[in-house]
């Protein structure tokens, strides 16, 4: 298949980060002690913890965004979606911002809902702000955020106006391309069964049909969307278990090598927007605030198991385009965040 190509194309920026640092790593004096391997037993054991661990922090957020996505498909007419967003650019962008600080949904539950939304007629663009602002701009995520870095508060801060500034950006951008359609599949094939249901609306038990309509979607997109994440858990809980945290902190120091490094982490760990934090707080010192930033803002954007969900729903030319942008703007406005850290209180 064409998209085939796609999906083995998107994960190469970041394999590029991690052999750098296999590189760096295999160079250090401490690369004997770093290759040190565990147990059979612990090694399996450690992957089924981290596995188990990975799917039901993911799960319920994917289970909501389908039972959203589901209802949202069967009682959001697209002429009731036309009103709520301005057809100015700037006023649709701003409009869906404050959507997101209302809805706390990870990436593991916003996709399902962009696709349902993009096909009832949402411009590409407002998808991209849903896509990229909502797993972090919402109170959730800024008091999971805030609570692991309690003793460094701007951080928190610094992640929304950032997370926001980048999606805002990247859907300027996506708008001045002008992409019609990334969606796999077109709104006849996707919403057939939906029309149906409209169709059977106008019997005595409407409400019932569209019930109905509503849980058989729930049940087909949960099964579409599941094994792709379930996919992504195998992998993310693999690379957990196979490369240690201490073999990346050493080439840390640098913001451009310690970014790069911190945002192919991030792409790898694969963890929900509203667990990262504490995860980024481990490396305090060891990385600079900026690095932190970047694992911050590019994970919840882009990581291993929501871009196999993405290819699932766009296509693989969408994704390639919506990757290189996250990582241009995450990698570039960390490294001119670095250097003025002192301004915003990040050093």
């Amino acid at each position: 298949m064409r998209t085939g190509s796609f999906r083995t194309s998107i994960p190469w920026l970041f394999l590029l980060v991690i052999c750098t640092a296999g590189t760096v790593i295999r160079l250090s004096p401490n690369h004997r002690a770093l290759t040190m391997t565990l147990p059979a037993a612990d090694i399996i054991m450690s992957f089924k913890t981290m596995l188990i661990g990975i799917v039901l922090e993911a799960l319920p957020f994917m289970l909501l965004g389908v039972a959203v996505s589901a209802f949202m498909q069967v009682f959001v007419s697209e002429q009731t979606l036309r009103k709520l967003i301005p057809n100015h650019p700037l006023g649709g962008i701003a409009v869906a911002c404050l959507l997101c600080v209302l809805f706390p949904l990870c990436e593991c539950g916003i996709v399902p809902i962009v696709r349902r939304l993009m096909a009832k007629g949402m411009p590409v663009y407002i998808g991209v702000v849903f896509l990229l602002v909502g797993p972090i701009v919402n109170p959730v995520v800024y008091a999971a955020t805030l609570t692991a870095f309690r003793s460094n508060p701007e951080m928190s801060y610094a992640r929304m106006g950032f997370g926001l500034l980048v999606g805002c950006g990247i859907a300027l951008v996506v708008y001045a391309i002008k992409i019609r359609q990334p969606l796999k599949l077109d709104k006849e094939q996707l919403y057939a069964q939906a029309q149906q249901a409209r169709q059977e609306g106008s019997t005595p038990t409407a409400i019932g049909h569209r019930l109905s309509q509503a849980f058989s979607h729930m049940g087909h997109e949960f099964f579409e969307m599941g094994k792709y994440l379930l996919l992504g858990s195998v992998l993310t809980a693999a690379i957990q278990t196979g490369v240690p945290r201490s073999a990346i902190t050493g080439i840390g120091s640098h913001p451009l090598t310690g970014s790069l490094v911190m945002m192919g982490f991030a792409f790898v760990l694969s963890l929900c927007s509203t667990s990262d934090a504490f995860v980024a707080a481990s490396f305090t010192g060891a990385f600079p605030p900026s690095a932190l930033l970047a694992f911050l803002v590019l994970g919840p954007m882009l990581d291993l198991k929501g871009t196999l969900m993405l290819l699932s729903v766009f296509r693989g030319k969408f994704v390639l385009l919506l990757s290189i942008l996250v990582v241009l703007f995450v990698l570039g406005g960390v490294l001119l965040i670095h250097q003025f850290g002192s301004a915003l209180g990040l050093t």
